[in-house]
């Protein structure tokens, strides 16, 4: 059977390579860096007070671009290359140009086209980091922090449980799409993170409202989209299994959401659109896990959960517990990622469906990947009390790890450079740390002063000192 010309094997496209994947695997990767650049850095510039629109907004863009170059430089072999040691891989650069169009160790597509979606995941990771350190950490020691927590711990988590040499990997740990690598470790790492570095000021912590509500939801409406690609890319293939881990994010996504609404309704009265927010990342986050191998009525089941369970850490539990009122963590994050990626890390080792394990580990082992409720149904117990223990096994490893790199990793930069702005600069902002601010009231920036009553009165001419100044608003 002859091919179109276009599909014919050449030079440039060798016959193990699937244009279609490939071409697939480009898109959810930047599906998935549209979540971070522009998603969370409109979300983070918008959700806090306007005085650290821009810090925290640039906070998320350098992390991304540190990210890129740790990545290629190292960080991408010692996740996914040739054994070092027991849960690390070889540090080695990926930017030789035989390396990037050799096959990769998954699917049909080359080495380029893995590293670049590896990276954006890398990358939102220490975004999410961030979120938790937002309003005080010092700008400088968080340039410090970035390649030091990916060096020293992501590589860690992603060698252990994605590389198929990992040893959880080899265990049987089912982590679809990074419930465990990226969201319970970046849950973890900020709260951690948080506590070293301390909270923000009494006035901060007291009042934070939103600079600009309507723009945070953009944002969320980039991340919300972009996890098509964020659980839809990790089968590595456009397969079916990509298809249904699609619509079950999509539906676990909005159920937590509206769940969350909800609570907010009856306890408070009023729907909250932060709190929307809130649920829908939380449902977001539960599903990754568990997005391709759960029926679509799990789904829904683990929407409800995602939306109610982290609701009452976050209201009721954040209250009560010492530890959880001590530390100052700006987006709780350890709610919104650490108990949600706990949470779905968990019911993926209740309602992982064996068939569906078996389309995207291409295995045939009742030994490995089977839903505790699927092991009862099908009189194999044991290896679903197995998987959900081995479930549980990752999260105490993912919790322990980053309690430990994160500490280390802060005490160290602590002796270079304080982790925590000056007193000055946490009441100023923006302004006393990047020399610029958010939004300019009038004209290019500049500030004036007057007594006008009405927006409707024409301003005064100049005086002859110079430009009138408007109050600047507070």
């Amino acid at each position: 059977m002859s091919l179109p010309s276009n599909l014919n094997p050449d030079e440039a496209s060798p016959p193990w390579l699937n244009k279609g994947d490939n071409s697939w695997q480009l898109t959810a990767a930047t599906l998935v860096g549209l979540q971070s650049v522009p998603g969370l850095v409109i979300l983070y510039g918008s959700i806090v007070k306007k005085k650290w629109a821009v810090n925290s907004a640039f906070m998320a863009l350098y992390a991304f671009a540190a990210v890129l170059v740790c990545w290629v430089g190292w960080g991408y072999r010692m996740s996914f290359g040739d054994k070092f040691i027991h849960f690390l891989g070889m540090p080695n650069v990926s930017l030789d140009a035989h390396y990037l169009i050799e096959k990769a160790f998954l699917g049909y597509l080359p080495n380029a086209t893995m590293i670049y979606f590896q990276f954006v995941f890398a990358a939102i990771t220490l975004i999410l980091v961030a979120g938790a350190l937002l309003g005080r950490m010092n700008f400088l020691a968080w340039m410090l922090f970035v390649p030091l927590w990916l060096t020293f711990s992501y590589t860690i988590t992603a060698y252990s449980i994605w590389c198929p040499e990992g040893w959880l990997s080899k265990k049987g740990i089912i982590d679809y799409s990074g419930g465990y690598v990226i969201h319970l470790s970046s849950g973890v790492a900020g709260f951690t993170a948080a506590y070293w570095v301390g909270p923000r000021t009494t006035k901060d912590k007291e009042r934070f409202p939103p600079n600009n509500i309507l723009l945070m939801l953009a944002g969320a409406g980039l991340l919300w989209m972009g996890w098509t690609g964020f659980n839809g890319g990790d089968p590595y293939t456009v397969s079916t299994d990509a298809s249904l881990a699609v619509l079950n994010t999509h539906v676990c996504t909005a159920t937590s959401l509206l769940t969350w609404l909800m609570l907010d309704i009856i306890f408070f009265g009023k729907p909250s659109v932060i709190g929307a927010t809130q649920g829908m990342i939380t449902g977001l986050v539960c599903i990754t896990p568990a997005a391709g191998v759960v029926q679509g009525w799990a789904a829904i089941l683990m929407g409800m959960m995602s939306g109610s369970i982290p609701w009452y850490t976050m209201m009721v539990l954040h209250k009560k517990i010492g530890l959880l009122k001590q530390v100052d963590d700006t987006m709780a994050v350890f709610h919104t990622h650490a108990v949600a990626g706990s949470l779905g890390g968990i019911l993926t080792g209740l309602f992982a469906v064996p068939k569906l394990n078996r389309l995207f580990y291409l295995v045939d082992n009742w030994q490995h990947y089977i839903g505790f409720f699927y092991g009862l149904h099908t009189g194999h117990t044991t290896a679903g009390f197995k998987q959900l223990g081995i479930q549980l096994l990752g999260i105490v490893f993912v919790v322990l790890l980053n309690i430990f790199t994160t500490s280390v990793i802060c005490l160290l930069i602590s002796l270079i450079i304080p982790l925590r702005l000056a007193e000055d600069e946490l009441q100023t902002g923006d302004d006393a740390i990047h020399g610029e601010e958010a939004y300019a009231l009038w004209g290019d920036g500049e500030k004036y002063e007057s007594k006008l009553n009405s927006i409707y009165e024409e301003f005064p001419p100049p005086s002859k000192g110079g430009e009138v100044q408007m109050n600047q608003m507070a």
